[in-house]
């Protein structure tokens, strides 16, 4: 599948959708008030874009520290930042797919309908599976070293 004649597409539909949009609700609300729902929407986005932002690089920390790889996290991180962008973009249209991409529940739908597709693969350093992945620990995949730790008031690890 070619990707220049798609793209050359969007770079001449959407900037024609958004003018005819401008143009549409500027005839319903006036020049002035279209002017100050894109701003508005330009700040709000702003906003959930950091709620998001945070909210999502906490749950990657969090599946990091238990040993999981956040893959779909990833995913939605990366759209966070097209959201972000899309709502950087003057326009309707850019705004109402940019807060598709920043609301949790259609950027889940959209992370996990990729991922379905194969377009996000997540892999292990080994080449194979995560561990503990779909396929399960792989058998002699690794060793397991006990040991104990304990941390000190700073919150760092040390030997016991």
């Amino acid at each position: 599948m070619r990707s220049f004649p798609i793209l050359a597409l969007l770079f001449l539909a959407v900037p024609l959708l958004e003018i005819f949009l401008f143009i549409q609700v500027g005839g319903w609300i006036g020049a002035w008030p279209t002017i100050g729902l894109v701003v508005l929407t330009a700040f709000a986005g702003a906003f959930l874009l950091r709620w998001q932002g945070l909210a999502t690089l906490g749950r990657v920390r969090r599946s990091l520290d238990q040993g999981q790889i956040p893959a779909r996290d990833m995913l939605e991180g990366v759209f966070l930042v097209f959201g972000g962008a899309l709502l950087l973009t003057p326009g309707f249209f850019t705004d109402a797919v940019g807060f598709a991409c920043l609301l949790p529940p259609t950027r889940r739908l959209m992370a996990v309908w990729l991922m379905s597709k194969g377009v996000f693969i997540v892999r292990s350093s080994r080449g194979g599976p995560p561990p503990g992945g779909p396929a399960g620990p792989r058998p002699g995949g690794g060793r397991t070293i006990e040991g104990e730790y304990s941390k000190d008031e700073g919150g760092r690890m040390k030997d016991d």
